[in-house]
């Protein structure tokens, strides 16, 4: 009987760890540690994915192309962790904002099922173990760390008396790009700030979207965002940030001597923010949430240039 309790509950987490709709599996889990889960957003992969574009961005470069398996193993792990941690931090942050907001009402924190205790507990945790896997690469990394978590712990708190919360959040989303560098090469060239600022300029674009979402209820409850400061021209701005973000790129490419098939998959991603454009431009939410989950495709596709870039040359 107990063997057969565990393989009925085995099952259940495998279809859990395979992203299947957490709503549904929701109705059959409800462990702590399934809430732990849902706090951590291990069931929505689409945060892990837009840190680890730019962190593979930064190691590809860093390396010509063939990053040490033990450099990229940990900054994997890294970013998943700080992904984690900072979904933990965000959540204790806005403990009571989220349960008046549509989208959010549900979240774990919000509704009770984890205290503010807990999240904070957990997210420092995270932080730490994050903070710690960089040892292997040395001081200077490991320095570099130091205000990459500060980064990542104080951004939520942003969105009560910054304009440009998401500008905020571009410079910790991208600090794993100089971080790279330092792992990889030692140091941080100026092309490595290059790359820094394009993901500054797409973190605007995607995570603007992605306040548009919630624009009525974060007006209701005095929350910055971009998309409140811009006002009519929110959408103006968006494009104008994927396109400085495009325009870096193709600023890095030119310097390092980029071969034609990077171009190629350039222009793929100059299709994919006019596809943004006709997403957003009605302000729809259902739209604008779509527009924000497609950018997982938009920092791919540079990757894939940067990567056959590379490739090709060996």
């Amino acid at each position: 009987m107990e063997s057969r309790f565990f393989t009925t509950e085995l099952l259940q987490w495998l279809v859990f760890l395979l992203f299947i709709d957490s709503n549904c599996l929701m109705v059959f889990l409800s462990s702590k540690f399934v809430d732990y889960l849902v706090l951590l957003r291990l069931h929505k992969p689409i945060g892990i994915f837009l840190l680890l574009w730019p962190t593979f961005w930064g190691l590809w470069l860093a390396s010509s192309g063939i990053p040490e398996f033990k450099t990229l193993c940990i900054f994997v792990l890294g970013v998943v962790l700080m992904r984690s941690a900072g979904c933990a931090i965000n959540d204790y942050a806005d403990r009571d904002i989220d349960v008046h907001v549509e989208r959010t009402k549900d979240r774990p924190v919000a509704v009770g099922r984890v205290s503010a205790r807990e999240a904070l507990v957990l997210a420092s945790v995270l932080a730490i173990l994050a903070f710690l896997i960089t040892i292997p690469l040395g001081l200077k990394v490991l320095l570099m760390a130091i205000p990459a978590v500060f980064l990542a712990a104080t951004y939520p708190f942003t969105k009560r008396f910054f304009a440009f919360p998401q500008a905020y959040l571009g410079v910790a989303f991208g600090f794993s790009i100089p971080m790279a560098f330092v792992a990889v090469q030692g140091q941080v060239p100026p092309v490595a700030w290059l790359v820094f600022l394009a993901n500054v300029f797409w973190t605007v674009a995607y995570d603007t979207e992605y306040a548009l979402v919630d624009k009525q209820d974060d007006l209701k409850l005095n929350i910055r965002t971009a998309a409140i400061t811009l006002g009519r021209w929110d959408v103006l701005a968006i494009m104008i940030c994927y396109t400085c973000c495009l325009a870096v790129w193709a600023g890095v490419a030119l310097m390092l001597f980029f071969k034609p098939v990077f171009w190629v998959f350039w222009l793929l991603a100059v299709g994919i923010v006019v596809y943004h454009y006709g997403l957003i431009r009605e302000r729809e939410r259902s739209q604008c949430f779509k527009a924000f989950l497609h950018n997982n495709w938009l920092g791919a596709t540079l990757f894939l240039g940067v990567f056959f870039n590379y490739a090709m040359l060996y």
